[in-house]
């Protein structure tokens, strides 16, 4: 699929396209949450957006391994203001969440994309997103944030995560959404230690054969440090080098911390393609 509804746009996926975090959570893994702070964090979207981030994530709640949930309420209060005030800057709004009220709330407020880490289980999500034109990015998780690291065991995890995916994309159409609003996340690091995250990552043209587009989040995440050995705050490199690599296996949008480092890392790879 070479374009995604998107709310209110049709995302040229010829290219891959760069997804940059914003996160609203004072307890971010990465360090780099805003929490309430409304001007905080559109400053933050200002300087993705001029990197060159060609879509903006906007999370509320922290997935991080053995993270607390955030009452639905605190949520919605730290995502509409900044969803509201984004409105007018005509660039994509993902809002990444796996509650169904906040959804409704970011998708009333005007978000263009739901990117639910849950793959859109939870009671009443279906309904919650099937109306409409925004985008839904269908993760794989097992298990949940708080205990998804304790013990993940597999036997094939890319046949599994596989299945999953298409399990779910067979309930969103049958609940009524047009597949041209789907996107695909295999879940790097989320319920899989670094041996399944290498199979899975080799295994993204399974995925992509599917026709519909894939996004991979790796930015910063433990498997890079389990690799490399470097803290969170130490892992632009390797940040970089995983969105190439995803990108040549078929990904067609990253998700990332570091934007101007992604977009001309990219840069160079479709000079390189292209000649």
């Amino acid at each position: 699929m070479t374009t995604l509804q998107c709310g209110r746009f049709r995302l040229d996926l010829t290219r891959p396209r760069v997804m940059a975090i914003v996160n609203l959570t004072p307890d971010s893994f990465s360090g780099d949450g805003v929490g309430d702070d409304l001007s905080a964090a559109l400053t933050r979207a200002e300087a993705a957006v001029e990197a060159g981030a060609d879509l903006l994530d906007i999370g509320a709640e922290s997935t991080r391994p053995g993270s607390d949930p955030v009452p639905e309420e605190v949520e919605i209060a730290r995502i509409v203001p900044v969803v509201k005030a984004l409105l007018p800057w005509q660039v994509p709004i993902s809002v990444d969440t796996l509650k169904p009220a906040v959804m409704r709330a970011a998708l009333d407020a005007g978000a263009d994309l739901i990117n639910d880490v849950n793959g859109f289980r939870a009671p009443g999500a279906l309904e919650a997103v099937r109306e409409g034109d925004a985008a839904l990015c269908v993760m794989h998780m097992q298990g949940e944030p708080r205990t998804m690291q304790a013990n993940p065991v597999y036997a094939d995890v890319v046949g599994e995560v596989a299945d999953f995916l298409a399990a779910r994309v067979d309930a969103l159409c049958a609940a009524g959404v047009d597949r041209a609003r789907l996107v695909l996340d295999p879940g790097f690091g989320f319920g899989k230690t670094l041996q399944y995250n290498l199979a899975l990552f080799r295994g993204i043209e399974r995925l992509t054969a599917t026709g519909l587009p894939v996004l991979a989040g790796l930015s910063r995440k433990s498997m890079l440090g389990a690799i490399t050995g470097r803290p969170v705050d130490r892992r632009l490199g390797a940040s970089v080098a995983a969105a190439l690599l995803a990108v040549q296996h078929g990904a067609r949008i990253v998700r990332v911390h570091d934007v101007a480092d992604t977009v001309d890392a990219l840069k160079v790879l479709a000079a390189v393609q292209t000649g």
